[in-house]
């Protein structure tokens, strides 16, 4: 997806409205107050930043906000710092839309949003959708280190004018890093709407490489990644297994079902691969002499068969065996997609629409039960960083967003 260019020479800073003042009107402070935080993140700053700048002058007034912006020179190129409490383009200041942003994730409308905090509908959509320009990978991971190896990738079904869709998803230690709607479910569109991650991913780390991937059942799906990323272990979902199983339980086979149940989760349990491929021949006997013939009965066959992809995890115990992760993820964006309303625009409008959601959902606070000890790590992305930029949530993701999520990890060395 392509990112636009003016938010890609757009430096994020963590300046005060207080200290905004003296560094717009103040060379001298303006220097001091970009050294220090160059000094603190470098990975707000293009990579050149280490060879020095010059200062550029000011932006013009803006109309909206009334003021103005300090530019700098990068080897030969011009870039404008903005502080972290003015949105993009200047449409407000952090403070006074962050309620409104934060009440997004939980599926309030946004004729609701205007109606609590102001302005009118299409502003709040607007202002929403401006998060999806950004790198999603790079605005989510601030450390290349914790770039996620161990993935979970499905396609979340919609409707779009009409027709069935798919967002292919890629959710990693917590946080959404890939949202990319595909018309179709095939392996080839599945590899190009992957493939955005993967582009995505490179810019945060050059040769980075996935141990595993966790999905489901769908070849389409397996063999998209492994085109992707041939050295990728695809670790299928034994929870989808289970359902399938579940779901074919008719009434009249609760009383084995109850029973079989165990006996999976048994294989599940298992401590290694001999220990595993004895309980697959047990729950197989077992089976074979106890459920009659039924849909449950092949859907339990089936399970039995796939004991080459159920060890593959014990060579990657830290790999996602079962789609939790990706599953809790989903259900907020159905929870969105449903107040969507379906989508009536086209597949590129769509994906912004999904991007932004993602983008929010990461950097927006968690339950307070899912904060860390400190309390200072609210958000999907700050306990992945292990650190955060503002104590603010709005302006944390907004400082994330410099340089348009597109920061080079070289300026770092």
């Amino acid at each position: 997806m392509a990112l636009e260019n003016t938010q890609n020479r757009t430096i994020v800073l963590p300046i005060s409205q207080a200290d905004y003042s003296a560094f717009i009107n103040c060379a001298k402070t303006a220097h001091q107050m970009i050294r220090q935080l160059y000094g603190q993140h470098p990975d707000l700053f293009p990579a050149a930043m280490k060879n020095g700048y010059c200062l550029n002058g000011r932006s013009r007034r803006s109309k909206k906000l009334g003021f103005q912006q300090r530019k700098i020179k990068v080897d030969g190129v011009s870039y404008r710092i903005r502080p972290s409490f003015v949105l993009p383009y200047c449409r407000s200041t952090s403070d006074q839309v962050a309620h409104g942003l934060f009440l997004l994730g939980f599926g309030v409308p946004f004729w609701a949003i205007a109606l609590v905090f102001g302005r009118y509908t299409m502003w709040w959509y607007r202002l929403y959708l401006c998060f999806s320009s950004y790198n999603l990978v790079g605005t989510t991971v601030k450390v290349a280190a914790r770039l996620p190896t161990d993935l979970l990738a499905d396609e979340h079904h919609i409707r779009q004018r009409g027709q069935k869709a798919y967002v292919a998803t890629v959710c990693g230690a917590g946080c959404f890093l890939g949202l990319q709607t595909s018309p179709h479910a095939d392996e080839a569109s599945l590899k190009q709407s992957y493939g955005v991650f993967r582009q995505e991913a490179q810019q945060v780390q050059s040769d980075y490489q996935p141990d595993t991937v966790n999905t489901d059942g769908w070849k389409a799906t397996q063999n998209a990644w492994k085109a992707l990323y041939p050295k990728i272990t695809v670790i299928e979902c034994f929870l989808h297994a289970f359902l399938k199983v579940r779901d074919r339980a008719v009434k009249r086979l609760q009383p084995y079902f109850e029973k079989a149940a165990d006996k999976i989760w048994d294989c599940y349990r298992a401590a290694d691969k001999r220990s595993l491929a004895q309980q697959l021949r047990r729950l197989r006997e077992w089976t074979c002499h106890q459920v009659p013939d039924s849909p449950m009965r092949q859907a339990i066959f089936k399970l039995c068969e796939k004991r080459k992809q159920w060890s593959e995890h014990l060579d990657f115990p830290q790999a996602h065996r079962t789609s939790n992760m990706m599953d809790r993820l989903m259900r907020s964006m159905a929870r969105h997609a449903f107040h969507s309303q379906m989508f009536h625009g086209s597949t590129a409008s769509t994906t912004r629409n999904f991007r932004a959601f993602g983008l929010l959902y990461n950097f927006t606070p968690s339950c307070p039960a899912a904060w860390d000890d400190t309390g200072k790590l609210q958000s999907p992305a700050s306990r992945l960083n292990g650190f955060t930029y503002h104590d603010n949530w709005l302006e944390n993701l907004l400082i994330a967003t410099s340089m348009g999520g597109n920061h080079d990890h070289r300026n770092l060395l």
